[in-house]
């Protein structure tokens, strides 16, 4: 161990006491008696206080941080300054100096009274070169400053491995760890330097005050009280006379490996990982997730309330037959009396609880002591043997081969009241007797350590508790017989005829009597005193268990109106409330006083709260998430899964009836609990088995080939942020919904911070809850929209799960727009169809773009409405990274190309503004209602939720999924600026292919065959509910008009092999013939900024080589090259007007922009001659693979 320790102290020895750490930081360890060095004294005179502490302070020092493995200890806080003026002088306590830190500080901040860190320093210089000459040579030679011994704390930004730095960040104990951005951004500065206090961390286990139980008090008692119960007194000499020894010990192994096994499954789950207050609710909650977790804790509560009941009528009953011996009486000598007694005694418990744990835990070694000194009367009187007569005649021979041997074998017999026992009928009777396992888990919050109380303490319970009942078994079988007539005459005669009477006719004996115990035992009243205490502990057990786990399940709010319960009062965060609650319970079936139903019920709750445990550690094993790393090896994930089938086996054979009801009860609370999605993240291993089943799924799809009968039109839809465009994903759903992959596509220009990401990211996860769309947002960072579109195109997907189809919206704004984004869009095309993708182009009559008709429709605040404040762990530095970098992003986004935004915004607006003053669309980039303010920036904490924090989207969230608004209501999905309520029309049209459509008309304009996808995609519209009474209308173009008919008939033909129906179909004769001269003239309007005169190219040059960096020209060459296809679109323009005007939808096979033919400009001239004035247009163009087939 190095000599040299750090301290953490103010700037003067006055400071108030603070936290001492050993931080080695010289790699030379020597003893201090061998040379003197930092923290050691010189060995004589003064210099003994020079070096620090003195002689002994940097063991005392490190005796108190660690414990006698060298670890150190979690309550290591202890006064600093004391430590010090017990070891130095005044003068001397004045030469702590600072680390280079404070040394390199301005003047000004000198004086400060700042946290840092200190290191212990020689008094003076000189001293030091006189008399450590051999310190300061290893200092020489040390790399680190040689003025000042530091931590090595002070020389990085980086923090050491802590166990703070893993606890949960809600905890008062975590540490600060710092974020990538300071680490690897040189530009943030700014180190949180506050300290956390470990004395007041509620997970840690050692609260100031707060009673904690080791593994003997908290696990090993309890269950044991627990396990051993009334059977073990009043049914365990009946299960021999029935079952006989053997198949006696086969039923009690059986019963002991059920326990066993989940015990075993018990311990996995609680050695991985940190295990708070609700016990098997927490461990199940935490490990299959909360749907299961929320229903057994809920069951298991009101089980263990029940069950509370039921041990307080065994007690009562118990003392009734007592004074029945005594002929006392209260009020009937029966259930009054018992309901009288209850009462009595369920408050006589409440108050132990309530008073507190420790005199629980007290009460409860008390009976524990009663217990074993009862059970220890019964071996001591087994050997004494019969004391009278009396007991000779009731069957109890002591111990006899012959007896030993007639009780070896079962002798099932019909009871009473006809019931007719077997092996499983007397085995579902004593099974309660094994139950309470999980006694000291329910009180995992009070443990000490219950990573190796729970394992120690339950397992050696189920060992001691088998031990005991199968040697009584033996006992029992060997020493009273199975039948006796109590006729005392016999016994004086000296015959054994007190053994011979038919079954049913004795009244003492195995068979008959529940009070073999109290026979045998060599003084009767200490089985009465055992019995008593048995019924206490387990009733006091239940009345402890039921509302911590409770409690447990109140905090995390999994099911509606009970949080009220969650309240803790005192050290110990007592759930007094529960308490109350769980007495009410137990009173009301205590006043009952009937529980034989019951109990089965009560068995039922426990087995399947067992059952889900074995079940958890087999799921955990199977699923195997890195996570899984439980340090309790002795565990097998098929012997958990038959543990679980064993639980479930036993439950029907306990009763079938509350079997069923059992799980119907399961059953509901889980649907209850998947229903509400609480917001909880636990990391369960339903999480990571779905992660495995998906990838594993993505493989298998690898491996299949594919077939035009299953292909899928897989669409990236480069929309954005999903809520400014919302008709395009509303369209691309549509065509994937339940049948394909959706990606939304978001280029940023530049680099962003990750916590920017991390907030579109939410927000559109957010947007797709909301609006209930499956799919994926895909952000990707790019110089500019067509590097970063080509970087979606290219990355997007995995596998087969890849788009095989791009979906943009149309470029409005292309006769306006800058040239470069013009050609951008273009060249998007482009790298599309070299890529094989398929290219769909969707241009609404009222543009796409909402960014400003819709205000925060998610719940979310944007900048314009919250001034963007100082998060947690973050400096000015950071505040004004991240707002530039967001402002860089946002202003470079793929929102920026304004293609969406249609040429009848203009009159819109007026609509708009005419019915609500505040809804406008202009013609803007979809990142208008994030931009972020330039202006000076509040560092004042606002109430409202900050853009850029994760917490808030959470919390968001969380209240949109409580809300009571219809989801199939548009005017609770969009609303304008502040909330307000959005004009019909304008609803209509956000709302044009998601609402309820009826007589809509779909007219498919399938020009060219590429490969059937402009055919398909209206065909797929046409099957979906809101569409699905639409007709189809395909019109195609005819080779020669005098084949037409024959023609017609062909692709008439066609339509019926693939199986389309479709109400009209017509054939283009004449699209060849020469355009309306209305139609050339509209379309030389549109290219007449972008046409270049043939004396305009001779003063520079008309080659195409020169015009490479302004492409966006058309050339007389380029015009005369494709007239004939730019008449061909004119007259389409003019069949369309005439066709398709009143139609719904629009869908069109996509010119085919060929390379180095035809330029952007005049691209987007034949599309806006096509779509202008039209319905919703969509352009399609399939990769000329077929996608449809007649085939089988």
């Amino acid at each position: 161990m190095s000599d040299t320790i750090s301290f953490e102290l103010g700037s003067s020895a006055d400071r108030p006491p603070n936290r001492f750490q050993v931080n080695p930081v010289n790699g030379n360890s020597r003893k201090s008696q061998d040379g003197p060095g930092i923290g050691s004294g010189s060995g004589t005179g003064q210099g003994q206080g020079q070096g620090g502490l003195g002689e002994d302070g940097p063991h005392e020092v490190y005796r108190r941080l660690t414990n006698a493995e060298g670890e150190l200890l979690e309550d290591d806080t202890f006064d600093a300054t004391q430590m010090l003026n017990q070891h130095q002088p005044r003068q001397q306590r004045q030469s702590i100096k600072s680390s280079f830190r404070d040394k390199d500080k301005p003047s000004r901040f000198k004086d400060l009274q700042t946290t840092t860190r200190f290191q212990v320093d020689p008094q003076n210089e000189e001293s030091d070169e006189s008399n450590d000459s051999l310190e300061e040579r290893e200092l020489l030679d040390n790399e680190y400053d040689t003025k000042y011994g530091k931590s090595f704390r002070h020389f990085t930004r980086e923090a050491l491995p802590r166990l703070d730095n893993y606890r949960n960040m809600m905890s008062i104990q975590a540490a600060y760890r710092p974020t990538l951005d300071e680490l690897h951004n040189a530009t943030l500065v700014g180190k949180n330097t506050h300290s956390l206090t470990r004395n007041q961390d509620p997970e840690s286990g050692i609260l100031n005050g707060v009673l904690k139980f080791g593994w003997i008090k908290g696990v090993l008692v309890r269950c044991l009280l627990n396990i051993w119960g009334v059977m073990l007194f009043l049914r365990l000499s009946w299960v021999v006379g029935q079952a006989g020894v053997i198949e006696g010990f086969v039923l009690i192994l059986t019963t002991t490996a059920v326990t066993t096994i989940t015990a075993l499954s018990m311990s996995a789950i609680s050695t991985n990982g940190v295990i708070k207050g609700g016990g098997t609710y927490y461990m199940i909650s935490r490990s299959l997730g909360p749907e299961f977790g929320g229903s057994i804790g809920l069951i298991f509560s009101l089980a263990n309330a029940v069950a509370c009941a039921m041990y307080v009528v065994g007690f009562c009953e118990s003392m009734l037959a007592m004074m029945t011996t005594f002929e006392w009486e209260i009020v009937d000598g029966g259930v009054q009396d018992v309901r009288i007694i209850g009462c009595i005694t369920i408050l006589l418990l409440l108050i132990i609880v309530v008073v507190g744990m420790e005199w629980e835990a007290k009460a409860q070694i008390g009976l524990l002591i009663i217990l074993l000194v009862a059970i220890g009367d019964f071996v001591v009187g087994s050997f004494i043997g019969p004391k009278s007569d009396s007991e000779l005649a009731k069957g109890f021979l002591g111990y006899n081969a012959t007896l030993f041997k007639n009780n070896l074998f079962a002798d099932y017999r019909r009871e009473k009241s006809g019931i007719q026992h077997d092996f499983f009928s007397v085995f579902a009777i004593f099974f309660p007797a094994a139950t309470g396992i999980l006694a000291g888990a329910n009180i995992s919050g009070d443990l000490k350590d219950p990573q190796k109380s729970i394992p120690k303490g339950t397992i050696l319970a189920i060992v001691i508790t088998t031990g005991t009942y199968l040697i009584m078994v033996l006992q029992c079988g060997a020493t009273v017989a199975r039948d006796a007539t109590g006729n005392l005459s016999d016994v004086v005669n000296g015959s054994f005829a007190f053994l011979d009477c038919q079954p049913g006719e004795c009244s003492y004996g195995l068979q008959n009597s529940f009070q073999v115990i109290e026979l045998v035992s060599g003084f009767g009243p200490l089985i009465y005193a055992g019995c008593y205490a048995a019924t206490l502990s387990s009733a006091l057990a239940s009345l402890v268990s039921a509302p911590k786990v409770f409690q447990a399940l109140c905090k995390d709010e999994l099911y509606p109106k009970i949080v009220w319960f969650a309240k803790g009062y005192g050290k110990n965060n007592e759930p007094v409330r529960g308490y109350v609650l769980t007495f009410i319970i137990a009173s009301a079936f205590i006043l009952i006083g009937e529980l034989n139903l019951i109990a089965p019920l009560i068995s039922n709750f426990f087995l399947a709260a067992y059952m889900l445990i074995n079940f958890s550690t087999f799921h955990a094993s199977l699923a195997k998430p890195v996570g899984w790393r439980p340090t309790f090896k002795y565990y097998n994930m098929w012997l958990s899964l038959l543990g679980a089938i064993l639980c479930v086996a036993v439950m029907f054979l306990i009763s079938w009836a509350t079997a069923l009801i059992t799980f119907a009860a399961v059953l509901a609370l889980y649907l209850i609990v998947a229903y509400r999605k609480p917001d909880v993240n636990w990391g369960s291993t339903t999480q990571a088995q779905t992660y495995k089943n998906a990838l594993m799924s993505v493989q298998q799809l690898n491996n299949v080939e594919e077939h035009v009968k299953n292909y899928r039109p897989q669409i990236l839809v480069l929309s954005g942020l999903p809520n400014t465009r919302p008709v395009l994903v509303d369209l691309a759903y549509m065509l994937t919904k339940n049948l394909s992959l959706l990606v939304c596509g978001h280029v940023l220009r530049g680099s962003s911070s990750q916590k920017y990401r991390t907030y579109l990211q939410e927000r559109a996860a957010n947007w797709f809850r909301k609006h209930r769309v499956k799919g994926f947002y895909a952000l990707v960072d790019g110089e500019d929209f067509e590097s970063g579109t080509r970087a979606l195109m290219q990355a997007s997907g995995i596998g087969k799960l890849k788009p095989n189809i791009i979906l943009m919206g149309y470029k409005t704004d292309w006769q306006t727009c800058d040239r470069k984004e013009l050609d951008q869009y273009f060249n998007v095309m482009h790298k599309a169809l070299d890529m094989y993708l398929s290219v769909a182009i969707l241009r609404a009559p009222q543009g796409l773009d909402c960014s400003q008709l819709l205000g925060s429709q998610d719940g979310w605040k944007t900048t314009a409405d919250v001034p963007r404040t100082l998060q947690p762990n973050e400096s000015s530095g950071d505040l004004q990274g991240v707002d530039s970098s967001a402002r860089n992003g946002l202003s470079g986004s793929i929102d920026s190309l304004s293609r969406n935004v249609s040429q009848e915004d203009r009159n819109r607006n007026q609509l708009v503004h005419g019915e609500q003053n505040s809804l406008k669309i202009v013609k803007s980039s979809s990142t208008s209602d994030l931009s972020f303010i330039a202006g000076n920036q509040s560092k004042d904490v606002s109430g409202m939720p900050d853009p850029l924090d994760a917490k808030s989207a959470n919390l968001v969230s969380n209240s949109l999924r409580k809300s009571k608004l219809k989801h199939d209501d548009p005017a609770s999905l969009y609303k304008g600026p502040g909330g307000v309520e959005l004009p019909k029309e304008v609803l209509a049209d956000l709302t044009q292919f998601t609402r309820k459509r009826s007589h809509a008309v779909i007219d498919v304009w399938w020009l060219y065959d590429d490969g059937g996808l402009t055919l398909l995609l209206p065909y797929i519209i046409s099957t979906r509910r809101t569409w699905q009474t639409c007709k189809l209308r395909v019109y195609a173009l005819a080779n020669k008009n005098s084949e037409l008919e024959f023609e017609q008939r062909s692709m008439a033909s066609l339509l019926s092999k693939f199986r389309i129906d479709y109400s009209d179909l017509t054939l283009i004769p004449d699209i060849t013939k020469k355009p309306q001269e209305t139609s050339t003239q509209f379309f030389n309007e549109l290219i007449k900024d972008f046409v270049v005169t043939e004396k305009e190219g001779e003063n520079g040059s008309s080659s195409r080589a020169t015009l490479n960096e302004d492409d966006a020209h058309i050339t007389d060459d380029d015009l005369l090259a494709v007239q004939d296809k730019t008449n061909r679109y004119l007259r389409l323009r003019e069949y369309l007007r005439e066709q398709s005007t009143k139609s719904d939808l629009v869908v069109m096979t996509m010119p085919m922009p060929r390379k180095n033919i035809v330029s952007a400009p005049l691209y987007m001239a034949w599309l806006e001659s096509l779509s202008r004035d039209m319905p919703p247009f969509l352009f399609v163009r399939g990769n000329q693979t077929s996608v449809l087939t007649f085939y089988s």
